[in-house]
């Protein structure tokens, strides 16, 4: 990089230190950063594809040959931090649109709305996509394998839209009982896991584990609800550390649970879809660690060459959950054409060269993925120039799409 480059991002970096407001929160930002980041390098490093005979990609996991790679889940498994982030930016917020006298209806549907734009944008043009790609000669499996990529990264979307319409609920639970309300939402998912894993689970239906779905992730965000109202300080994140780390080590090896915290392909148990209590004791011990380690990483994000790819990072977080599997995808299908196999794309991930050449791939991933984040990022800010018509196509696309996707998967 030339020396004039350096000088403009030194410069750029500078002009985004110098507005951001004295009052804003960088460690909480710089968490919520973390946490998204971890989302498209766990997804691209723990996820691979295999090519078939016919040149058609099907989904494949490197866990699935080297399971003493699943301690690596743990560390890029970071949607509690993103939940107990949520939680805590939500109550702030709330209390801040509170005290403007704007009800609790017009605050919700601000924060949903923001969410909604840009799943409704991937989903939609996904949908028009996929008759195009068809009709380019993309075989119909590899079509239905990245329909699947596509979609999993969303389901989180609606989980935590219904979520943050509980916030004012979680506000008075905090309020009543502080961090302690976390409690019962642990203890609810302790009860189903026990039912599907006791001497019972042989007996119970398979819908059970859904009910897991909501406090699974409701645990986090009541967490930093309660950081935000100040019920949670460094004596309860030492708890939360200490407690978290030794459930988590008792659930794996007492009870064995599986040790990835994402879904390995054959394996009849998962932790994450939807959450057992591995991933609430995952979440407790994170929880506990970003709480204590605040102040720290506040101080890091005062220098501008830190904090400037913080904002960006938040300012794109839609952008980055709802296309980094597209950018993957898009590296990966035309190299389907190329017959043979491609290292760390199309063949298998299932040596060391595919994990060494998957690596060598991931700076190629980022720059599709901020090629496409050009042209995608405006899903983010509000439609001015949707008219009604277009808003109802866009919804009919998404929703076909989401039909097609969830009923694969």
């Amino acid at each position: 990089m030339s020396l004039n480059a350096l000088t403009s991002l030194r410069k750029a970096a500078s002009a985004i230190d110098a507005k951001t407001p004295a009052h804003r929160d960088r460690a909480i930002d710089g968490l919520r950063a973390l946490a998204l980041l971890a989302v498209p390098i766990g997804h691209w490093l723990l996820g691979g594809f295999t090519r078939d005979a016919d040149g058609a990609l099907h989904n494949a996991s490197p866990l699935e040959s080297f399971g003493f790679f699943a301690p690596l889940s743990w560390v890029l498994q970071m949607l509690g931090i993103f939940f107990l982030v949520g939680g805590y930016a939500s109550v702030l917020s709330y209390r801040r649109a509170a005290a403007r006298g704007e009800s609790t209806r017009r605050w919700l549907h601000g924060r949903v709305a923001r969410l909604g734009r840009p799943v409704l944008g991937v989903t939609a043009v996904w949908a028009a996509l996929i008759p195009l790609l068809y009709a380019m000669g993309v075989p119909g499996t590899t079509l239905r394998t990245g329909s699947t990529l596509v979609i999993q990264p969303l389901w989180f979307v609606g989980i935590y839209a219904v979520i943050t319409a509980l916030t004012p609920w979680c506000i008075k639970a905090a309020e009543r009982l502080g961090a302690w309300a976390a409690a019962p939402l642990l203890g609810s998912v302790a009860v189903v896991d026990f039912l599907r894993y006791g001497p019972l689970g042989d007996a119970m239906p398979s819908w059970l584990s859904l009910l897991n779905l909501l406090p699974g992730w409701m645990f986090a965000y009541q967490l930093g609800v309660s950081w935000g109202e100040r019920k949670l300080g460094r004596r309860g994140a030492w708890l939360l550390l200490v407690g978290g780390t030794a459930l988590f080590a008792a659930l794996l090896f007492v009870f064995h649970y599986p040790a990835s915290m994402v879904g390995v392909p054959g394996e009849a148990r998962t932790n994450s879809h939807p959450p057992s209590l591995l991933v609430l004791a995952l979440a407790a011990a994170q929880s506990g660690a970003a709480i204590l380690l605040r102040d720290r990483i506040g101080k890091l994000l005062r220098r501008p060459a830190l904090w400037a790819p913080v904002v960006v990072i938040n300012l794109s977080a839609m952008t980055i959950l709802c296309w980094h599997q597209t950018a993957m995808l898009a590296a990966a299908v035309p190299a389907s054409f190329l017959g043979g196999t491609v290292p760390g794309l199309t063949a298998g991930p299932d040596s060391w060269a595919w994990i060494a050449a998957r690596i060598a791939w991931l700076p190629v991933f980022g720059g599709i993925l901020l090629l496409i984040g050009r042209y995608t990022r405006g899903f983010e800010s509000p439609w001015k120039r949707a008219t009604p018509p277009r808003r109802v196509l866009a919804g009919l696309l998404a929703a076909g799409f989401a039909v097609f996707a969830l009923g694969l998967a």
